[in-house]
This record gives C-alpha cells, sequence and structure tokens, in this order.
C-alpha cells in the first residue's frame, strides 16, 4: 500500500481562507493572487480558480485613470471591494487601506480598517510599511481583522522615492527589509507582498518566514504571485515593466469586436431579424 499523502487541488477549497494559504506554503503550493474592482470581472477571475483577490489601490491608475495610487478615498475602495465581494464563491478578497487612511495614527487605521470589513464584508486589508506600522498592525489584528503586509517598493510613498526603480539592492536596504518582514511576521500578518526587489532577496525573506510571500517583479521564489488583472490580461498595454506578462491580448479583442459592432449598426446589420421582436 502506498504511503504518498495525496495533496488536494487548492481548485477544490471550497472557501480560501488564510489559513489555507498558510497550508498552501506549507505543501509547496505556489498561490495565485490577482487585482479585481468590479462584479463582473471578480466573478471570471474567481470561477478561473485564483486563490486570492487583491481590491487594490492600484484602481486609482486602471480604473480612475490617475498617475498614482494616491487620490483614490476610503469611500472609493469600499464601493470597489462590495462589487467584488458579490461575486466571490471561493478567492479571500484582500482590500488595500488607501493613502491616508491608515498613516496617521493606529486609531484612524483601526476605524478605516473596521469600515472595509464591515461595509465591504471583506476579508482582510493590506497596508504598505514595515516597523513604521507595527503599532497601526497590531491595533488592527488585535481586533480580530487579518492584516496582509507589504514590503519593497511602497506605490504610496512613490513621490518619497522620486522612482520606480527596483528597491533593496543596497546591502543595508535588504537588511532593513528582512528586519522588516520578521517583525510583520511577529506581529501578526498572515502573508506578505514583495515588490519589486532582487529575486536573491525575496528568495532568502521567503525561506526566512513561516508566513506565505506573494511577489510582484520578486522573482520566482516566492509561495505565490500577483500582478494588476488589468495588465495580466492585455488591458492595458502602455506599461511595461519587466515583470509583467501579458496573458491576452483583451484591448485587440475588445477593439476588434467593438468596430465589427459599430459597422453592423452602420451596414444595418444589426439587429437582424432573429434579434427583432414581432
Amino acid at each position: 500500500m502506498s504511503t504518498e499523502t495525496i495533496r488536494p487541488d487548492p481548485a477544490d477549497v471550497p472557501r480560501v481562507t488564510t489559513q489555507t494559504l498558510q497550508n498552501m506554503k506549507a505543501e509547496g503550493v505556489p498561490i495565485a493572487m490577482l487585482t479585481a474592482y468590479d462584479y463582473t470581472s471578480a466573478r471570471l477571475l474567481d470561477q478561473a480558480g485564483t486563490d486570492v483577490l487583491l481590491v487594490g489601490d492600484s484602481a486609482s491608475n486602471v480604473m480612475a485613470g490617475h498617475e498614482t495610487t494616491l487620490p483614490i478615498t476610503l469611500d472609493q475602495m469600499i464601493y470597489h471591494a462590495q462589487c467584488v465581494i458579490r461575486a466571490i464563491q471561493r478567492a479571500l478578497v484582500v482590500v488595500d487601506l488607501p493613502f491616508g487612511s491608515y498613516q496617521g495614527n493606529s486609531k484612524e487605521a483601526l476605524a478605516s480598517a473596521i469600515r472595509v470589513m464591515k461595509e465591504a464584508e471583506a476579508h482582510a486589508v493590506k497596508l504598505e510599511g514595515g516597523h513604521d506600522v507595527l503599532p497601526t498592525v497590531n491595533r488592527i489584528i488585535s481586533a480580530g481583522i487579518p492584516v496582509m503586509g507589504h514590503l519593497g517598493l511602497l506605490p504610496q510613498s512613490i513621490h518619497n522615492y522620486g522612482t520606480y526603480k527596483v528597491r533593496a539592492r543596497a546591502e543595508e536596504e535588504a537588511e532593513r527589509l528582512i528586519d522588516d518582514a520578521q517583525a510583520l511576521e511577529e506581529a501578526g500578518c498572515f502573508a506578505l507582498v514583495l515588490e519589486k526587489i532582487p529575486a536573491s532577496l525575496a528568495e532568502k525573506v521567503t525561506e526566512t518566514l513561516d508566513i506565505p510571500t506573494i511577489g510582484i517583479g520578486a522573482g520566482a521564489d516566492c509561495d505565490g504571485q500577483v500582478l494588476v488583472s488589468h495588465d495580466a490580461l492585455g488591458l492595458t498595454t502602455d506599461f511595461h515593466p519587466r515583470f509583467v506578462r501579458r496573458f491576452a491580448r483583451l484591448d485587440e479583442t475588445i477593439t476588434e469586436a467593438v468596430q465589427t459592432y459599430v459597422n453592423s449598426v452602420r451596414t444595418r446589420s444589426f439587429p437582424n431579424d432573429d434579434e427583432s421582436y414581432e
């Protein structure tokens, strides 16, 4: 009789939880995460087997057309999260706390997180930073709200950096990132996003931590990967970072479909008799 352990397919899990992600790390099963901002796309992403849907503050860019993530408000994030939550049956839904909703003080941060959990019925929140946000992380987790951390390139601090270049290449910054990662794990974060850092550093952090790491521009050795869905599906094509792979070119598909529709209207071939009522 074989003693080999049969690992369950993550797609068979009826509902992904923070514990599911911990189990996936322990079993060496990579975590698939994408951003979602609306009901229709979230439903498709969920049905396709995405483990985690991030209602990202990147909605500021891809949904509202802003240059940075900074302008989006807490009310707007809650709205997007409500749309996503209504669509999912399986995925864990994590919501970014937007710029200005948690940096001021931990009391304000907790109030923001509570609004996300109550009004959107989200499953967890995500925020950027290391030691500087530990009091906030501690306060939110103490209220029973799961927190995902985020280190490396921090889009909400882009004006402080002045560039979107790879972070933590220098030894001092790399050591500080490792220290921040360990501190976030000790504070109780259930997972950690690592954005745009050297692959070797991301591998070291992943091996050091017991909680899952989710990479974006951080190499293949993280416990999972995340992309902005608009980038992965080819809806946005004017953004060309090295870490983005376009798994489809929906911009071309949609453009062709709309051109065909316009031509069908112009030539009165739409609607036809079968598409009309007597």
